[in-house]
């Protein structure tokens, strides 16, 4: 099962104030649970001083092209249980979208704000947060490693650079590039290269 999905397009943020509460929501396109988890620890360490960080993903795990578990995850934070990390993780449940998490951070503003209001506030700033950031269909991707002799790697760069794969190049002893390729196209581009570097090409 290596069909498409619905992710964010891009990071994004989304702001409001409700009674006095400043509420903001965080939401990016990630590929792995680390990836969510960095991105949750990275905001909450910028709003360190906030009073609640909401976090919420829905990941692809295991997809290997054989089948794929959703791994959900979300966490109150210390508001009362299930007024916030479920309603944000619902938002991504009723929108359909995988590979994706958020946090909303909360500025308390002195108003309780109640379980149905907290409900709605979390939910807003999710969905706000992913209209900002828009949805795309994707197809699911893989890390493919390419190392070559310094006399090729002009020969791989313009391949990769010609077909619009996303790459880090790494000049050392070797040249070593590290690209994001979509699954259903890996293969063709590891014939490619064998073919373009008569087979002087070691792929990972």
């Amino acid at each position: 099962m290596s069909d498409a999905y619905r992710t964010v397009a891009d990071a994004a943020t989304a702001e409001f104030v409700v009674q006095g509460s400043e509420f903001i929501g965080h939401v990016r396109p990630v590929d792995s649970v680390d990836a969510a988890e960095a991105f949750i620890d990275a905001v909450n360490d910028e709003y360190a001083d906030a009073t609640h960080n909401v976090p919420a993903y829905r990941i692809r795990t295991g997809d290997d092209g054989e089948g794929y578990f959703l791994r959900e995850y979300s966490s109150d934070e210390g508001e009362p249980s299930g007024s916030a990390g479920k309603p944000a993780l619902n938002v991504l449940t009723q929108q359909e979208l995988e590979n994706c998490a958020v946090v909303v951070t909360r500025y308390y503003g002195g108003t309780n704000l109640g379980v149905g209001g907290l409900v709605r506030a979390y939910s807003r700033a999710v969905k706000e947060a992913v209209e900002a950031a828009g949805v795309v269909e994707e197809w699911p991707h893989e890390q493919l490693g390419i190392t070559v002799d310094y006399d090729d790697s002009g020969t791989v760069r313009s391949i990769l650079e010609s077909e619009g794969y996303e790459f880090d190049a790494d000049y050392e002893a070797q040249v070593s590039f590290d690209v994001r390729v979509p699954r259903t196209e890996a293969e063709a581009l590891r014939d490619r290269l064998r073919s373009a570097t008569s087979g002087r090409v070691d792929l990972e």
